[in-house]
């Protein structure tokens, strides 16, 4: 059962970037008004699909997903294999795709009008997945895998996102959310808000290891017999 919820996981997480990617491809999404200085002023057809898929594959919703979507393949593949970088990917991944469902629900979902395959992608990728992977954790963790010397590897793929993220606003001066947005917001309220959602993170891992903790001290604890 322990490999089949991993599976699962795995499954709906791939399913979702590969949905994303291939309707953006087509340019099967509607098209609405584009706020300046965001993804999605590409060229109509396939003259726009390469711009369309890159833009696709930069957000951080699909890097999360793409994070679950391998550790959860791994789990399902090799379960018992622990080593420091698998551990590490967990945590980003369980880090990565809270924060995507937290984001999502506070800051873009509010402004965000869903229109066509959208109804599939989205609650697809910003809800079911974080959900199912959060649950997943729950029940199969695995346990003991959250330590404080992992958190820092942990964070390796998020910081490398936002290199990317800003390096290719600086170039395209186009980035995928209206908070990153450096034209509309400038550099130093950008840096703040990114900060901000990364000291959130902190808050997050240190919650999901005091449930890991909580879970393994329940687990072991030696059961009483009731007093007569």
């Amino acid at each position: 059962m322990t490999r089949t919820a991993f599976a699962v996981n795995a499954a709906l997480a791939w399913l979702g970037v590969v949905l994303t990617v291939v309707i953006s491809a087509v340019d099967g999404y509607a098209r609405g008004t584009v706020e300046p200085g965001l993804y999605g002023g590409t060229p109509l057809g396939w003259a726009g699909a390469p711009l369309r898929v890159l833009d696709s594959l930069s957000y951080f919703t699909i890097w999360s997903n793409v994070v679950v979507a391998i550790s959860t393949t791994l789990l399902a593949l090799q379960p018992t294999v622990d080593t420091t970088w698998r551990r590490a990917l967990r945590l980003s991944g369980l880090l990565m795709i809270t924060i995507t469902a937290i984001v999502y629900a506070v800051l873009l979902a509010p402004t965000t009008v869903v229109e066509g395959w959208s109804h599939i992608t989205n609650p697809l990728t910003h809800i079911v997945v974080p959900a199912v992977t959060i649950l997943v954790w729950l029940i199969w963790g695995p346990r003991g895998w959250i330590r404080w010397r992992t958190l820092p590897i942990s964070l390796v793929v998020p910081l490398i996102w936002v290199v990317y993220m800003m390096t290719r606003g600086a170039i395209t001066n186009t980035y995928p959310y209206g908070f990153a947005n450096v034209a509309a917001h400038g550099y130093p309220q950008v840096f703040a808000t990114v900060g901000a959602i990364f000291a959130f993170g902190l808050v997050i891992a240190a919650v999901f290891g005091a449930v890991d903790w909580l879970i393994r001290r329940t687990a072991d604890a030696p059961t009483r017999e009731p007093r007569t």
